[in-house]
């Protein structure tokens, strides 16, 4: 697939789209998930792009909501489907489904549905795709207590590009090998020709560590696993709830990663603990060691009586000692277990075994007061402590990070198998609630008519169960006739919405439909009031055009499938909802007549709501039919009216209907005379 051939894929998109493994694969199934990890490429261009690369695949020109109500139904449909996602992505994913006229697409969509349509909506489920979103990459890893090392400039460009999370040296000798790792807890070197070098500290000779990046930076994978962990768990629940096939072992994967923390640090390594601790408390510890000495060492002097004869005394000023001196001389044994107490606080403290050597160094023998550590005893035991740590948390590290790095595939495709999940569950659930069925094409070549039996609007606002369900069905050209409020334009609105959910291969709302594949819809809703002269020819213009493209597209091909490679050729549903407010009702009658007569020429579906149902009819000179949304009559002032239309039936007005009630009720002959003007 060539990438800039998709629409709105320009140079610049197609080469982020090349950063990932497969983008073909990914365009190809519509996998926003995957394109959105592109870089630059957010969840909603990604869905864009998808479309493009969907209708490209199945040559498909678009346009099938030709005007904009009918744009206006296809967004309430999707809305109804969206508004039954649990995660954002799959909203997202949702906008790839598209009305289309090509029937390739329409069964590619009709196959997703069927199997959403085995999902039960459960609430367990639901509740656990909360916590499900496309999984993230980190790039804020930066790792600095490891470098690599090489004597090759090329090589130097390699390991930058391959492992940029760490630094990268260039050294001449042993010697600046060395040099490395005094600075650098680990230090690895790229070179064969280090082999066998004695340096003192943590060097690694390597010379494929190349090949394996999670080997000398594990902390690229398990940040990875760390950003992404409460999305994986989330994604582990749903497959369990749902009962999913699973990519991987969900036990050992939540047994991994319990042992990743938050910030990608290992979990459950005692040791590894104590040397945080340690190196964390160490400070503390120290000072704390000092005044446990100090309070010991004044303790001692306070209950001792120190007698000093004056020669003693004179012969320690003309040495000019001080009080270091009377202590050696005097509390020498009090001074010893001072410090001693000092010593085991440390240890015990910072609970140390293999550097306690060390730590019992930072308190020297010689006596003073107050007592203080060696600052540089301490500085070594941080160090040491340090070092320790880190080659720990690398060790451990690189165990756990091996043990992830398996996981990661299957981890994305556990990731992705619940996004998309959501999406099937969201198609079931919009199926579920507005008791929707799959809908039968009948692409017979004629491309005419439809048939909907217990269909109810969700667009109407009232609550679904409340709401009416209807039998309506056209064959060929028609006109909608019936009473103010009778439901007229929500029936009107429920054809172009079953049409466009089944166009989208999608279930819809109704006990049973069965319709022909058209090309386009073209719906025009109410105008609001008298166009001017401007409008008016801009308006006429419009059905004219449309006429002009029907006849074009009534022509079947040899194998009696209606043409639809090309905007040319394609059928079209015809919806109006009361044209005549454009101009003056004698005139509009005619030319609805005209346009019903040339829509009925060339063998189109349409449906036409209009009060000027008998004076267009006369107009024609065709025969038209006439369907009636009949009102039963008048109940304290309300319509009583049964929504089903009734074919081959004028409907009579509001006005016709208080005439009439008008004329039961009272003897004057003056409501039957008005009455009989309206047959």
């Amino acid at each position: 697939m060539e990438l800039e051939s998709i629409p709105g894929v320009g140079a610049k998109t197609a080469d982020a789209l090349r950063e990932l493994e497969d983008p073909e694969r990914a365009l190809e199934a519509g996998d926003v998930a995957t394109l959105a990890r592109a870089p630059g490429i957010s969840e909603g261009r990604a869905a864009r792009i998808a479309r493009g690369a969907i209708r490209a695949a199945h040559d498909d020109p678009g346009g099938f909501a030709a005007t904009p109500r009918a744009r206006e139904i296809h967004e309430q449909a999707l809305g109804l489907v969206q508004d039954r996602t649990v995660t954002d992505y799959a909203a997202k994913r949702l906008e790839t489904l598209y009305p289309s006229g090509v029937a390739s697409r329409i069964e590619e969509v009709r196959e997703l549905t069927a199997a959403a349509l085995d999902h039960d909506p459960d609430e367990a489920v639901v509740e656990a795709l909360s916590g499900v979103e496309p999984l993230s990459e980190p790039s804020d890893v930066r790792v600095r207590d490891r470098c690599l090392a090489t004597q090759d400039a090329e090589t130097y460009a390699e390991a930058r590009e391959a492992i940029p999370e760490v630094s990268v040296e260039v050294i001449d000798d042993t010697k600046q090998l060395a040099e490395l790792a005094r600075g650098y807890a680990t230090v690895v070197a790229l070179d064969e020709a280090f082999a066998g070098v004695d340096v003192e500290g943590d060097v690694r000779v390597e010379p494929d560590a190349l090949s394996d990046p999670a080997e000398v930076v594990p902390e690229r994978v398990l940040a990875f696993f760390a950003a992404n962990r409460d999305t994986i768990k989330a994604a582990v629940a749903v497959h369990r709830e749902a009962g999913l096939d699973a990519p991987c072992d969900l036990d050992a994967l939540e047994d991994a990663l319990s042992e990743l923390d938050e910030d990608g640090s290992v979990r459950g390594d005692e040791e590894l603990r104590r040397l945080h601790t340690a190196v964390d408390d160490l400070d503390a510890a120290v000072s704390t060691a000092e005044s446990v000495a100090n309070d010991h060492l004044r303790e001692a002097i306070e209950q001792q009586d120190v007698t000093i004869e004056g020669t003693d005394l004179l012969s320690l000023v003309e040495r000019g000692a001080g009080v270091d001196s009377l202590l050696d001389r005097e509390l020498a044994d009090e001074y010893a277990a001072a410090v001693e107490a000092a010593r085991d606080h440390l240890v015990d403290a910072l609970a140390l075994h293999d550097t306690e050597s060390i730590a019992r160094r930072a308190f020297g023998d010689d006596p003073t007061y107050p007592v203080e550590h060696d600052e540089g005893v301490v500085s070594r035991l941080r160090e040491e402590l340090t070092t320790a740590r880190d080659r720990r948390a690398a060790r451990r590290k690189r165990s756990l990070a091996r043990d992830l790095a398996d996981l990661r595939g299957p981890a994305t495709d556990l990731v992705d198998a619940a996004l998309a999940y959501d999406l099937e569950l969201a198609i079931a659930r919009f199926a579920d609630d507005f008791d929707c069925t799959m809908p039968e094409f009948s692409d017979s070549g004629d491309g005419t008519g439809f048939v909907i039996e217990g269909g109810k609007s969700p667009l109407l606002d009232v609550p679904f169960e409340a709401v009416e369900p209807i039998d309506y069905g056209v064959e060929g050209v028609a006109l909608l006739s019936g009473v103010n409020s009778g439901g007229k334009t929500s029936t009107l609105d429920l054809v172009a919405l079953v049409v466009t959910l089944a166009h989208m291969g999608l279930p819809v709302p109704a006990d049973h439909a069965r319709l022909a594949r058209i090309g386009e819809l073209h719906y025009h809703a109410k105008t609001q009031g008298t166009l001017d002269a401007g409008a008016f020819e801009s308006t006429l213009r419009e059905f004219g055009d449309l006429v002009t493209e029907v006849e074009r597209g009534s022509t079947a091909d040899t194998n009696g499938d209606t043409a639809s490679d090309d905007t040319e050729g394609r059928p079209v549903l015809v919806l109006v909802d009361e044209l005549e407010s454009i101009t003056e009702p004698g005139a509009s009658a005619n030319i609805m007549a005209g346009i019903l007569e040339a829509l009925a020429e060339r063998n189109a579906t349409a449906v036409f709501v209009s009060h000027l149902a008998r004076e267009i009819r006369e107009a024609a000179e065709t025969t038209i039919t006439v369907d009636g949304i009949e009102a039963e009559g008048l109940e304290d002032g309300e319509l009583v009216v049964d929504r089903t239309p009734v074919k081959g039936r004028l409907a009579r007005s509001t006005p016709e209907l208080i005439v009439e009630k008008l004329a039961d009720d009272e003897e004057s002959t003056f409501y039957a005379d008005l009455l009989e003007k309206f047959d």
